[in-house]
């Protein structure tokens, strides 16, 4: 017979009643209120890339697997069960094999099978119908040979070669399994998913209202009866309004690390975070647009940028980078010193732009012969518009006449895919902080997202290199000599890359800001309020 010292059993009865009066802390009820900057483009997420349709609808829905929401860090180590409750690999780690979670419900009352999550894959690769418009992440699954449902509740998903990043694929927020007896039509503006919140209201331009699942499959969740956002395009108005009590939180783009001075002001007690993004502020070029289709037009543009004058034009929002992200939000990116050997990147402004005179000359352009060009950008942002007018004035000293031309969201998106533009200013997210999301989406050559439209077959080969190579210390340098490689391609102009500061009131609890993205944690089900 064994006999347990009584300190253990004391020690275990004292963790069970913190634990319990830890859960009896939260309250149940009231609805968040919560800006958005612009009209999401639609409710599916499969469709879209803006922090504007993530923020509202990742609650609507469930992923296999998720970042842990009560982790500040989204990496492979902080994935968790969602609607898979296990998951194991082959020895040759090219078969993926998943458990599912059984008794879940659809919003629509129907039940969640391995069915639901071979045609979500099925539609993301092109196998099956999906009545989507555009298909935003599909660039990630190149590696993806199949989904094979062995029963109600289990599926394998199986590889073409080992990617250590399908995982984290899984676990990002723009991975939610989808109804397959909801066409993708519908989803654009009533989608059904299984998570904590339903759509109950979705009015372009004014309002978006989720309602409580009290169906939801996980015990206790959520805490909100509902969480409403109000489409408020003025920065402003946004920030009034969060100091005056008719938010709860101030929503993306609205505050900066210089402006959070303000806010404490006002509202003392404010509880407020700066973060890294993985978003990119980017001059873009199209590649196949004349004169931009020359490489000396190209590296003229990333040799006359000024970098560091976008960086203080952030407000302390914004840091020098590379395609991945620096550290030390970022695992992947450049260091300085290696920036600094990038034309572009080094801090002898005159003498990038001297050299980029030259390549202009050699093209033909100088003080009597100006390239004329038009700048698109999002309207939704005052920032984003301030970045295309100083990209165009810093161009001007190598004879670019630039005009700046603000377009909806949606406008611009479409302009910017179908490639019916020359030159534009966007800051360009990533979904994770992970090489083969930033590399397959921005720079494969099928991508939806490759707005550059640029493609090099070989780099497309070392980008595969890098997503087979297991050994990560290996594979960080392989994804380093990439980034040079791109950067003095001119494959994308990154000009910086922004962090994101945010402030909530101190009544809202159980929220917490990913420092390594902006684009993981919104599924809301621990957040609640105590007022």
């Amino acid at each position: 017979m064994t006999v347990k010292p009584l300190w253990r059993g004391a020690l275990a009865a004292m963790v069970l009643t913190l634990f319990a009066m830890s859960a009896l802390a939260q309250k149940y009820g009231g609805t968040l209120r919560f800006p958005l900057r612009e009209n999401p483009g639609s409710a599916s997420l499969h469709e879209e890339s803006s922090i504007t349709a993530m923020q509202p609808f990742m609650a609507v829905f469930n992923n296999l697997v998720v970042y842990d929401q009560q982790q500040e860090m989204a990496r492979p180590e902080s994935i968790k069960p969602d609607l898979a409750t296990e998951w194991s690999w082959s020895a040759d780690n090219k078969v993926l094999t998943m458990k599912l979670r059984q008794g879940v419900k659809w919003h629509d009352g129907k039940p969640f099978t391995s069915a639901d999550v071979q045609c979500t894959w099925d539609m993301i690769t092109g196998k099956r119908t999906s009545n989507w418009r555009k298909n935003s992440h599909k660039a990630w699954y190149g590696n993806l040979k199949e989904v094979v449902v062995t029963g109600p509740h289990e599926v394998r998903f199986v590889l073409g070669r080992p990617q250590p990043s399908f995982l984290s694929f899984l676990a990002s927020g723009w991975s939610p399994v989808y109804p397959c007896h909801v066409d993708g039509r519908v989803m654009r503006q009533k989608p059904i998913g299984t998570g904590p919140f339903k759509v109950a209201e979705f009015n372009p331009n004014n309002v978006i209202r989720l309602a409580k699942n009290t169906d939801y499959w996980k015990p206790g969740r959520p805490y909100l009866d509902g969480i409403e956002y109000r489409i408020m395009p003025s920065t402003a108005t946004r920030v009034l309004a969060f100091v005056a009590g008719d938010f709860d939180m101030t929503g993306t783009s609205t505050v900066t690390p210089i402006t959070i001075k303000d806010i404490r002001a006002k509202v003392p007690k404010a509880v407020c975070s700066t973060t890294g993004t993985m978003v990119t502020g980017v001059v873009l070029i199209n590649h196949k647009a004349p004169p931009f289709d020359n490489p000396k037009v190209r590296q003229a543009v990333t040799l006359a940028l000024d970098r560091n004058a976008f960086v203080a034009a952030q407000h302390g929002g914004g840091r020098i980078g590379g395609v991945m992200m620096t550290p030390p939000y970022g695992t992947w990116g450049l260091s300085p010193a290696q920036l600094e050997t990038v034309p572009g990147f080094g801090t002898d402004v005159e003498r990038n732009r001297a050299q980029a005179r030259k390549l202009m000359a050699e093209a033909g352009y100088g003080p009597d012969n100006k390239l004329k060009t038009t700048f698109l950008v999002r309207n939704s942002s005052p920032n984003f518009v301030a970045g295309a007018t100083l990209a165009a004035d810093q161009l001007r000293n190598i004879y670019v006449e630039g005009n700046v031309e603000p377009k909806d969201y949606t406008v611009f998106t479409n302009a910017i895919i179908k490639g019916a533009y020359s030159t534009a200013f966007e800051t360009s997210g990533s979904a994770i902080d992970d090489p083969d999301v930033v590399l397959y989406e921005n720079f494969r050559c099928d991508s939806i997202r490759n707005y550059n439209k640029y493609c090099n077959r070989e780099v497309e080969a070392k980008i595969d290199e890098q997503s087979a190579t297991i050994d990560p210390a290996k594979r960080r340098q392989m994804v380093q000599a990439l980034d040079l490689l791109l950067l003095n391609e001119t494959a994308r102009v990154a000009v910086y890359h922004s962090t994101s500061s945010a402030c909530w009131h101190p009544h809202v609890k159980g929220y917490l800001r990913s420092k390594n993205g902006i684009y993981t944690h919104h599924r809301m089900e621990d957040v609640w309020m105590d007022k």
